[in-house]
């Protein structure tokens, strides 16, 4: 179980973990739905690497559900409250900055859970800390593997919107 200090609170520790593990749920989904469905500019340098994320968003829920279990919870099978999270939904549009856009939203939402709960833990429970450490850096690597690529785009579409003016320009 590892090293807890008496003045960790237990179960505000399990509600936090809770809504961590139906984000990374969540967030899993997102990222592998929008691989398959996104289209426009570097779709298919992109969507390996979604793929890749979304993967490590399963990890990241079964870590957190084996902490879980270790403090000894009893996991929330129906994560109704979670399903209205806003910043992981299913993509409306599957053009790609959309579908960038709405998992920069989940990132950055899983990296300020994350580190309240590295706050909370930090000194009372170290293997929780640990773990949830661990995702961080992860989670930081997604956003900025995602904010490269929103980067990227924008360039092309400059060069592109550059390209086609000058050539009306002389035509």
């Amino acid at each position: 179980m590892g090293v807890l200090r008496s003045d960790l609170d237990v179960d505000k520790l399990l509600g936090m973990l809770n809504e961590a593990l139906n984000q990374e749920w969540l967030t899993y989904y997102q990222s592998w739905i929008g691989a398959i469905l996104m289209e426009g500019p570097m779709w298919a340098e992109i969507k390996p690497e979604l793929f890749i994320h979304s993967n490590q968003e399963f990890s990241h829920a079964s870590l957190i559900k084996t902490r879980m279990l270790e403090l000894g919870a009893t996991l929330n099978l129906h994560p109704s409250g979670s399903m209205k999270n806003p910043y992981c939904k299913v993509p409306d549009n599957p053009y790609i900055t959309v579908i960038l856009h709405q998992n920069l939203m989940g990132e950055l939402s899983a990296i300020e859970r994350y580190n309240e709960i590295a706050d909370f833990t930090d000194g009372k429970d170290e293997t929780t800390h640990q773990i949830v450490s661990y995702i961080l850096n992860e989670e930081l690597t997604h956003e900025r593997n995602i904010e490269n690529w929103l980067d990227a785009i924008a360039l092309i579409k400059s060069q592109f919107s550059k390209t086609h003016t000058l050539h009306a320009f002389i035509l």
